[in-house]
Parts: structure tokens; C-alpha cells; sequence
């Protein structure tokens, strides 16, 4: 009998253009893995939401791995120490995933995996599953090897897998460890790539034409875009196989829905590249400026900061587990501007609430959001008039806010002006908004910004971004301009 290849399973819950199981296949009888790690799910970035729609994928891909001959081997503790018991046991020949680019906790884990293959003398074939390129030398050239790796042909069906014997398959079990936090989440999306197809078969045929009208407003968005970022977040469906399908289409919206999946990768590579990004500001002078206020915190978490979009935005947020990108951005704008919170201290509660989290899409967000990047403009959004702007008559504000449903639209996105005892917000928007700005410009016109500034474009910086070194660049007040006009710099709405 061949030597036993072990497919590890992680955010790629598919069997369809999963290149990892079609070449273990080629080499003998393969066991499929996945590995339900307690210690992952207790992270802080971690939430229930995220794994009632992980353990819904998985149900879906045990049910077409064993229409395939072999069921998927669950086993839940420390990913080493089940890998080790299936060598000791099973005699492993090979071990066989997709490349992550996930949390600090999982860089960390794959790194001791990679100690124990290497101890072990198993070799790890780690295959890409995004446009993302490890050990990154240099950005130059980066979008055509995105091209070129998106237009690959998808990886083959996998034949029939030889079947186990004596190998109990396991149970996914109902929580991933017993101090799980009740998240609830009524509007959730289902979990499952047949889920997924449905989903994208729905977007192609039905809603695609409405993309770009639809995902700026709260209140088309739900139902105008796509909606298949936690699909792919969790590897239900693969990037390849969704850009491709994309592009048997004609229309300018789903041009733009293309350029969002160059964008997708783009933001993850960041990530890959310095994952440190994750808990440290890019940019060595915008570390430590914020206050982290735990009373101001727990009210924009909740929804009841007094500025109505802001709380209906994250309302709905928290009962779909979703909401369209300009609105995220809103969001964390308002969290780190006008609340001047830590974007670390924010962003994991954004985390929590996103099934489509992605850790190099959103703590790269998270940054350029909060200014800390020091290569994208300074965004600050001001919440009454992105409602005005999205939210006209206030009817996604009085869903989600239901205290204000008595309210004159005129009055919708500002009630305290109606008087009458309607309470103030929090802060100060106004206020809050120019006392940020001022605070952040100082800083970006401090000694030495602009050499660090610099050194962040030359590693992480779009190529197509045309930003320039300090030497050639205009004046900051030029370079907002400049920055402002570039559209790639502006809205980049990545949750799709």
C-alpha cells in the first residue's frame, strides 16, 4: 500500500479546486484532516458567529468527502500533538495544506508545525489558495503574478478517495471549547459551500448589474452585493474559481467586482509581509497616540454612541454578522477619530463581529482607516453626513434604532437639535473630528515622518498607487489632493 498523505484542512473548507488533496491524491491513499484547536477559538479576535458558520462549512465538507469514499477525520486539541499521534499511529508520508496568511496565533502554529515536519523528516507542501506570494522580495510585478496565478486552470476534481479502515471520522463538535461566549447573530449567512454556490449563482444571474449602486447604501448593500466574502474567507469557494466565473460576464459592475478580488489579495499580502501589522502601527510615530477609553469603547461596541448612522451601522452589523465596506470604514473612522481609540483596541471588536473576517484585509483596513499607515490619505468620516448622503430619510436609522422611529426626518441624523430632552452624543462630532485632524497632521509634519513614510510605501505600497518618495512628492496639502483623486485610494470595498 502507498505511503499515507495527510491533507490538512484549515480556512479551506471545499473540495473543489483544492489543489493540496488532487496532488496527495496522485501519491497514495490521503487522510483529510481538520483540526478543531480550543486555543484558536479563544483568541480575541475569535467570536461564536465565526464558528457556527466554520462548523456549518465543515458539515458540508464532510458530507462531499464522503460522497468522495473517505469522511473527514475530525479531532479536536493542539494541531502538533494530532499530528504526531497519526505518525506514530498511521505512518505519515507527507503533509499537505493550503498557505494561510491568518492571525499572529496561527503564523505562531504554523510555525511549530513546520518544526515538527522538519524533526520528523515529513515533508510540508504548503500550495497557495490567493494571489498571495510568500517570501515576497519586492512589490514590482506584483499584479501580474496575481493575473497569472488567477488564470490558472482550476485544480481537477478529486477522484475517488481509498477509504480508511478502522479510522473513526470523529464529530464536529457543537462549540470549540466550553467558555465560548453566547454571540448571538440573527441575521447570519449559512455556512457551506453549497450555500456558497447558491449565493454566487444568485449574484451572477440576479444582482450583479445593481453591484455598484448598491454598495455604498446601507440599504441596498445587504441585498446588492455580493455577499461572498465569508464564503471566501473559509475557502468554500476558491478566488480562482469566482474570478473566472466573473469574467464570463459582461458590465461594468462586475468589472468592479473584480478589481475588489485584486484588492482582496493585495491588502492580505501586507499581512504575509510584516506580521507584525497586526498589533503594531506601521508607522513608528503614530505608535501610542490614542486613548484607550473603555467607557467610549463599550458604547460605540454597542450601538448607543447618540450619533444615530454610527449606531444604527453597528446595530445591524452585530445582528448580521455583515455590513458594506464604506460603512466599516465609517465605523472605524468614528471609533478612531472622533472616540480617538486605539485601532487595535476597535478593531477586535470589529473582528468579533465579522463571519468574514479576514486578518490581512482587516488590520490593514484598520490602519489606513485610523491614519497609521502614513501612505494613504487621511480619511475621516463625518457620520452625519455619510447618513445624509446614504440614509436620505433616515429608514435604515429607524430600523436599527427604533427609539427614533417619532422622529422628523429632518431631524434623523442630528435628534438632539429637535430639543426636548433627546440626549447628546457622546462627543462632539464636529468638535471630535477637527481636534483628530489637527492631532494627526502634527505628526505627519514632525522630523523624520516622511523617511519612515517612505520606507512604508517602498514595501507595502500599491505600484498602480503612483505615490512618489518624499523628494518628488508635492506638499501635504498638494499630496491630500493628489491622494484624494486616485479612486484606488479611496473607497475599496473589499467585504464585496
Amino acid at each position: 500500500m502507498a505511503a499515507l498523505q495527510l491533507v490538512w484542512f484549515k480556512r479551506d473548507l471545499r473540495t473543489v479546486d483544492h489543489s493540496p488533496l488532487v496532488e496527495a491524491l496522485k501519491r497514495g491513499p490521503v487522510l483529510p484532516l481538520y483540526v478543531v484547536e480550543p486555543e484558536l477559538w479563544q483568541q480575541p479576535d475569535m467570536s461564536e458567529r465565526q464558528w457556527l458558520f466554520c462548523r456549518e462549512s465543515l458539515l458540508d465538507l464532510q458530507q462531499a468527502l464522503s460522497e468522495l469514499g473517505q469522511p473527514l477525520v475530525v479531532r479536536c486539541g493542539d494541531v502538533v500533538n494530532i499530528l504526531d499521534r497519526a505518525r506514530q499511529h498511521l505512518g505519515i508520508d507527507a503533509l499537505w495544506s493550503h498557505e494561510e496568511t491568518g492571525n499572529g496565533w496561527t503564523y505562531q502554529r504554523d510555525k511549530r508545525v513546520a518544526a515538527w515536519a522538519k524533526q520528523h523528516g515529513i515533508p510540508w507542501t504548503e500550495i497557495p489558495q490567493f494571489g498571495v506570494t510568500r517570501r515576497l522580495k519586492s512589490r514590482n510585478g506584483w499584479a501580474k503574478r496575481w493575473e497569472a496565478q488567477m488564470a490558472e486552470p482550476l485544480s481537477s476534481s478529486p477522484t475517488p478517495l481509498p477509504r480508511l479502515d478502522d479510522l473513526d471520522p470523529g464529530a464536529i463538535p457543537d462549540r470549540p471549547h466550553g467558555a465560548m461566549a453566547p454571540d448571538p447573530c440573527s441575521y447570519r449567512q449559512l455556512g457551506g459551500r453549497s450555500q456558497a454556490l447558491r449565493e454566487c449563482r444568485d449574484f451572477f444571474d440576479r444582482r450583479v448589474e445593481r453591484y455598484c449602486s448598491s454598495i455604498s447604501s446601507p440599504n441596498r448593500a445587504f441585498t446588492g452585493c455580493s455577499r461572498l466574502s465569508a464564503y471566501l474567507t473559509w475557502g468554500c469557494l476558491s478566488m480562482r474559481e469566482v474570478l473566472q466565473q466573473s469574467r464570463t460576464i459582461q458590465g461594468r459592475g462586475v468589472n468592479s467586482f473584480g478589481s475588489r478580488l485584486h484588492w482582496h489579495c493585495h491588502f492580505i499580502q501586507k499581512l504575509e509581509d510584516e506580521p507584525s501589522i497586526e498589533f503594531q502601527d506601521f508607522h513608528p510615530l503614530m505608535r501610542g497616540i490614542r486613548d484607550p477609553n473603555q467607557d467610549h469603547l463599550q458604547a460605540w461596541a454597542e450601538g448607543r454612541t447618540g450619533v444615530p448612522f454610527v449606531d444604527a451601522c453597528m446595530r445591524a452589523l452585530r445582528a448580521h454578522g455583515w455590513i458594506n465596506f464604506r460603512m466599516r470604514a465609517m465605523l472605524m473612522s468614528f471609533a478612531s477619530y472622533n472616540l480617538w481609540l486605539p485601532w487595535r483596541q476597535s478593531g477586535l471588536q470589529l473582528a468579533r463581529q465579522f463571519v468574514d473576517y479576514e486578518p490581512g484585509i482587516h488590520w490593514s483596513q484598520c490602519q489606513m482607516q485610523s491614519g497609521s499607515t502614513s501612505i494613504n490619505t487621511i480619511r475621516i468620516y463625518n457620520p452625519i453626513k455619510q447618513g445624509r448622503d446614504h440614509d436620505p430619510e433616515g429608514r435604515f436609522i429607524r430600523h436599527w434604532c427604533p427609539e427614533l422611529r417619532e422622529v422628523p426626518a429632518i431631524y434623523i441624523h442630528e435628534p438632539w437639535e429637535l430639543g426636548g430632552g433627546m440626549p447628546l452624543p457622546i462627543v462632539d462630532v464636529t468638535a471630535s473630528m477637527q481636534q483628530a485632524k489637527d492631532r494627526i497632521w502634527a505628526i505627519r509634519r514632525s522630523a523624520g515622518f516622511d523617511h519612515h513614510a517612505d520606507a512604508i510605501q517602498r514595501k507595502h505600497g500599491s505600484r498602480k498607487a503612483g505615490m512618489k518618495p518624499t523628494g518628488t512628492r508635492p506638499t501635504s496639502r498638494r499630496r491630500r489632493k493628489v491622494a484624494d483623486a486616485d479612486p484606488r485610494l479611496q473607497q475599496l470595498s473589499l467585504e464585496l
